[in-house]
C-alpha cells in the first residue's frame, strides 16, 4: 500500500525538474505524464498537489484494496456467497444480520461508524467487518474518510 510520507518525498522531485513521480506513484499515469513535461503544469498543478497527495494515496489504495478483495491496511478480504435461487438473490440470514447492525451502529453514531465500533456492534471480526463495509462503499452506500480529530477511518453512512 502507498504511504502518503513517500509520495510527498516523490512531490520533492519536482522542484528539480521530475513533477508528477508522486502521481505515477499513485496510479495517475496520464496526469503523471502531463505534469512530467509541463513541469507540473507549469509549477501550478503541482503547487495544489501539496493539498490532495493525502486523498490520492487514500484513493489509490482504496481501489487497489477494492480490486485485491483486501482491506486497505492489505489484510485478505472476507469472501461472502450470495446464493441464487429462482432469478432471485438472497443474503446469508446472518449476513443481512450483520448489515442491519451496521446500520443501526451508523445512526447512533451520526451516520458515521469506524471498524472498531462495527465489530462492538455486531460481534463480528474486524475482517468481517471491514469487508462488510468495503462492499457497501463499492456499492454506493457509504463513502469512506478519515476522522479530523483522531485520523480513523471512518464510514459515512449519508443517508442516515
Amino acid at each position: 500500500m502507498n504511504k502518503v510520507g513517500t509520495a510527498y518525498v516523490l512531490w520533492l522531485g519536482g522542484l528539480v525538474g521530475l513533477a508528477g513521480l508522486h502521481r505515477l506513484y499513485n496510479g495517475k499515469i496520464w496526469t503523471g505524464l502531463l505534469w512530467l513535461f509541463s513541469g507540473g503544469l507549469f509549477g501550478v498543478g503541482q503547487l495544489a498537489d501539496l493539498l490532495f497527495i493525502p486523498k490520492m494515496v487514500e484513493t489509490h489504495n482504496t481501489k487497489r484494496a477494492s480490486r485485491l478483495n483486501a482491506s486497505p491496511v492489505g489484510e485478505p478480504g472476507i469472501h461472502y456467497v450470495v446464493e441464487m435461487s429462482e432469478s432471485k438473490s438472497s443474503l446469508d440470514l446472518g449476513q443481512s444480520q450483520a448489515l442491519i447492525q451496521l446500520l443501526q451502529a451508523a445512526a447512533e453514531h451520526n451516520g458515521r461508524l469506524s471498524v472498531t465500533q462495527g465489530v462492538m456492534a455486531t460481534g463480528l471480526g474486524f475482517s468481517a467487518i471491514e469487508a462488510l463495509l468495503q462492499g457497501m462503499v463499492r456499492t454506493g452506500y457509504v463513502e469512506v474518510g478519515n476522522d479530523p480529530e483522531t485520523g480513523v477511518v471512518v464510514y459515512e453512512f449519508k443517508e442516515l
